[in-house]
Parts: structure tokens; sequence; C-alpha cells
């Protein structure tokens, strides 16, 4: 039994040293490990071997990207108005010494930072300003805060604001002071509007006037054209037919074509003029028609007719 008892006790002892002599770090950590409690070295992912009872893990150091809440804090804007903001911190630890050694909770340290950043930041701009300049103010912090924590080894990725929260007055205000904007823009719009509408109205009826003008002043020279067309298409007809009846009284029997015409047209305008009138107008020589023939055909022949040629 006694040997037993030996050689179970050397069996807890061997699988106590073995425990504390080889070590595996997983991947994406770090081991911080002392020796006589001075740090002798840092352990990263895979398998080591350590002096037993002289080497120990001090500290177990995840290196991924971790988020951690940022608590609701009031801040004050230029405008002098307390709003509540809360946020969300992205970090990484890029050197597990620093992070353990370098400063007593880096989590604690860089929340308080972030947080007296933000209410800097915040207190330089207007309460209106505040929701269109998050990632403004989100890049500020981050280059801020990644400024101080690089001397404790860590890395701040990203700073995201979550919620903006003015009071409740202040919040009532700012939606009627957008409703008033609303209004205005749909007065304004509705005026341009109208306005428009009634430029092109002006612009429709001016180009009608324009256009009815332009159309009167084609139809008058359209007008125009065709009397002188129509008088010149007369005056040439007159004109040939004169040129017909000069050739054909030139012609042998057109005098006396001529003396017949005359002596018709001189009886019948004295027949219509006994039947429009009471009043007769006779000349003194009535009874000599063959006369007054003789008369009128002097007359032609001194105005340029050609002589008939003479016969036997």
């Amino acid at each position: 039994m006694g040997i037993i008892i030996v050689l179970g006790a050397f069996a807890m002892f061997v699988m106590v040293v073995v425990s504390k002599t080889a070590i595996v770090v997983p991947q994406q950590y770090a081991f911080i490990v002392e020796r006589l409690g001075k740090y002798t070295g840092t352990l990263q992912a895979g398998f080591h071997v350590l002096i037993p009872f002289f080497d120990v893990v001090r500290q177990r150091v995840s290196l991924k990207e971790t988020a951690y809440d940022i608590p609701e804090q009031v801040c004050i804007t230029r405008d002098n108005v307390q709003v509540h903001v809360d946020g969300i911190l992205y970090l990484k630890i890029i050197n597990a010494e620093r992070a353990v050694y370098g400063v007593n909770d880096y989590v604690f340290a860089i929340a308080q930072l972030a947080q007296t950043t933000l209410r800097s930041e915040i207190g330089k701009i207007d309460l209106d300003k505040t929701f269109e300049e998050r990632t403004h103010i989100n890049t500020m912090l981050v280059a801020e805060l990644d400024k101080a924590s690089e001397s404790w080894g860590v890395k701040v990725l990203r700073y995201e604001i979550k919620n903006i929260a003015p009071p409740k007055d202040v919040l009532a205000a700012m939606e009627k002071q957008m409703r008033a904007e609303r209004e205005k823009r749909a007065v304004i719009l509705a005026s341009e509007g109208e306005r428009d509408a009634a430029i092109n109205s002006a612009e429709g009826q001016k180009q009608q006037v324009i256009k009815a003008s332009e159309a009167s002043k084609q139809r008058q020279i359209n007008e125009a054209d065709g009397q002188a067309a129509a008088i010149m298409a007369v005056a040439t007809a007159t004109a040939e037919g004169l040129k017909k009846v000069a050739s054909t009284i030139a012609q042998p029997g057109g005098a006396e074509a001529v003396q017949l015409r005359v002596a018709e047209q001189y009886i019948h305008q004295f027949g219509e003029l006994a039947k429009e009138t009471n009043t007769l107008i006779l000349p003194a020589n009535v009874g000599d028609v063959a006369g007054m023939i003789a008369t009128a055909m002097s007359a032609i022949k001194q105005g340029g007719l050609p002589s008939r040629p003479s016969g036997n």
C-alpha cells in the first residue's frame, strides 16, 4: 500500500509539472509569462515549454477586435443645449506587454478618455449640426483616442455614436422648425410654379400675336401679289385684244366692219338714253348718220390705225 501511495503521489506530481511546463497558446491569443515575478516574454500561438515552478503565465490576452459600449452621458452643445449621447468603441490589442503593464485597466481608461473627448467635440458645434456631423465627430474621436492609447499597446479602430437625444422641449421646437421649413418650401415651390405658368402663358400669347401678325402680313402680300397678277393678266389680255383688233382692221373689209360696228353702237346708245330718262339729247346732224360715221372713222385713222390697202 505504501508503494502504491508513493507512486500515486509521484504521478500527480508529474502531471502538475507537465501542466505547468507544456503550454499551448490558441490562435489570436498571447500569454504573458513571468519568471519569479518578473516579465520574461510573451508567448504567441503554438506549443511552448516553461520552467516548472519558475515560469508562470500571469495573464492571457485576447488579440481579437472587441467592441465596448460607452455609457450615455450629458453633453452641452455650443448653443448651450444639453443632449444625451452614447456610443460604441472598437479596440484591438497590438502589444500585449503594454496592455498588461502599461495601464491598470485599458478598457476603463479608454472609455473615460472617449467620454471626455466626446464632450469636447460636441461643445464645438451647434445642436443642428450634431446630427449631420456625426461622421466628423467619430473621426476626431478615433484620432484623439488612438494617440493616447498607443502607449498602452491598444489600437482604437472605430468609434460610432449610437444615439443623440435632445430634451423633449428642444425636440418639439425642432419639429416645429422643420414643419415651418417644409411649409415655407411648399409655398416657395407653389409660387415658383405659378410664376413659371404665368411666364409660359405670356410667352404663348406673345408667340400667338407674332404668328397672327405674320399670317396677316403674308395674307396681304399674297392678296397684293394676286391683284398685281390679275392686273397684269387683264392688261396683257387687253393689249393682245387690241393687237388682234388692229390686225383685223388692217385686213380687207376691216374698215367696213368698223364702220358697221360704230353705227350699231351709235344707234344702240341713243336707244338706251331714250329708255333711262325723259330727256332726249339729239345731235344737230341726227339725220346724217353717214356723216357721223365718217367723222368717227377719221378720228380712228388719225389715232394711228393703219390705213386699208387700196383696192380697185
